[in-house]
């Protein structure tokens, strides 16, 4: 996969494979299975996060030499993500942000409005911004318009594990993206990280679908080849979709065979 780098704003990466950290049982378990992954960024949420404890996420991240993205998850104002970013870039030294401003606990769906005008905001700020969005393709649109480095639409609620409800959507926004369009939230086993791959999307994130499944380790090495699979498949090309079938072997040059007389 060295020939296929994920440049991301002004960075470049390896792994296409962007891990969350919530829900995990244990540091233990969380760092086997950021190794099993091959991540190299991976969000930590800031309002859940002291920086100035030890023992913490992210001394697991500093210690395996990954590239922290703070977000700015339980935020459901402009306001508040703008905040909690600028509070991420004093504590953690970094001007990237996942930017997530949600609509309310139950869905935990993004609220568009809120969402744009937070994004703009933080773009003017300097922040590289990676919005967490609808699979919406006229939003996903005006976020790359004010700025954003990348458009991330969900496949399907957070934690839902229902993989991606729309695909046609998901065509339309990659279709017109000239930035990275990475799949964030709805995964729930690899063939979805696949299909992501599959339908052109540059990178996938996700967090629940391994640190609650009941071997997080084994499920983020799934993940890890369903990526580099689904990228693979991409980048050939699939055959197209047909009605009926066709036959792999040629028609011109078959033997014209008389079902009354038999050649042998």
């Amino acid at each position: 996969m060295s020939d296929d780098v994920f440049t991301l704003g002004p960075a470049s990466f390896g792994s296409r494979l962007i891990m969350g950290t919530g829900g995990a049982p244990s540091l233990e378990v969380l760092e086997r299975s950021l190794i099993a992954s091959g991540t190299e960024l991976t969000t930590v949420a800031m309002r859940r996060l002291d920086p100035t404890v030890q023992g913490s996420v992210l001394s697991v991240l500093e210690r395996l030499s990954i590239q922290v993205l703070p977000n700015t998850a339980g935020c459901f104002t402009a306001g508040e993500a703008v905040l909690t970013a600028r509070l991420a870039r004093e504590a953690l030294g970094t001007d990237w942000v996942k930017l997530e401003v949600v609509a309310d606990e139950r869905t935990l769906l993004p609220d568009p409005i809120e969402l744009l005008d937070a994004a703009e905001t933080l773009v003017d700020d300097g922040f590289v911004v990676l919005p967490y969005t609808n699979d919406d393709p006229v939003l996903a649109r005006k976020l790359e318009d004010v700025g954003c480095a990348a458009i991330m639409p969900l496949g399907s609620p957070i934690g839902s594990g229902l993989g991606i409800r729309n695909p046609h959507n998901f065509e339309l926004i990659v279709e017109r993206a000239g930035v990275p369009v990475i799949l964030d939230a709805g995964a729930g086993t690899a063939s979805d990280a696949a299909q992501a791959m599959e339908l052109g999307c540059a990178a996938v994130m996700l967090a629940s679908a391994v640190t609650r499944a009941q071997e997080p380790e084994l499920m983020a090495g799934a993940m890890r080849h369903a990526v580099e699979g689904g990228r693979l498949a991409y980048r050939a090309g699939r055959i197209p979709r047909r009605h009926f079938a066709e036959a792999s072997s040629p028609v011109a040059g078959r033997a014209a065979l008389d079902p009354e007389r038999p050649a042998f």
